[in-house]
């Protein structure tokens, strides 16, 4: 009996055991799903600037990865302005337009792989007043301002919108854990069923243990 005893002391504190270790794997795991962010635009989402900038940003609040980096600054005709490869330096995105961007609005769209290696993507507009130097026409804006809870002044950023990404991170650490702790619930009962075994062979041949 005080073997017994023992023996569910010993599977109720690893019961006690796992039940800290998943909570604290789920714990864990809720940081862990929290991708980058973008925190501010430049031109600013809806801002209206003299003439289209020779390029347009992104900050984030970490710093992105390089690999798979993209953005597109296409004109209310369709056409991408975008020239050359996206440059990152510190937890900037930039990317240059070509000469002779016409006025008008832009539409931009970026994707970036963030830190945590997960990629992630926004939009955000611009409207240029007039064309930037060497364009050869210089058509009038086409569309209406995008209507903002507050318009931006020239030269100032302001959050842009960052699409959801859907694709969270498996919680690995979860999963280790109940490894740990099946594990360790097995090693238990092997070392009780040994000990069961052993505690019988000494009764049977112990003193008493067999017959006259």
């Amino acid at each position: 009996m005080r073997f017994t005893r023992q023996l569910l002391s010993a599977l109720l504190g690893a019961l006690a055991s796992v039940s800290l270790l998943l909570t604290a794997g789920l714990l864990t795991a809720v940081p862990a799903s929290a991708h980058d962010a973008a925190e501010s635009s430049s031109p600013a989402d809806g801002a209206t600037v003299a003439t289209a900038p020779e390029k347009v940003s992104i900050t984030f609040n970490n710093i992105p990865l390089g690999l798979g980096s993209q953005v597109k600054v296409t004109d209310a005709a369709g056409t991408d302005w975008a020239d050359g490869k996206v440059e990152i330096v510190d937890n900037v995105a930039s990317q240059k337009l070509r000469e002779g961007a016409p006025a008008g609005k832009y539409t931009v769209v970026w994707r970036v792989v963030s830190s945590d290696s997960h990629p992630i993507e926004g939009t955000f507009a611009f409207t240029a007043t007039a064309a930037a130097a060497g364009a050869t026409t210089a058509p009038a804006a086409t569309t209406a301002p995008v209507a903002t809870a507050g318009t931006p002044q020239p030269g100032q950023t302001q959050a842009t919108e960052t699409a959801p990404d859907s694709a969270e991170p498996f919680p690995w650490s979860i999963v280790i854990f109940a490894a740990v702790a099946l594990g360790l619930l097995v090693i238990l009962g092997i070392l009780a069923r040994r000990k069961l075994s052993a505690g019988d062979n000494d009764g049977a041949h112990g003193p008493g243990g067999h017959g006259a």
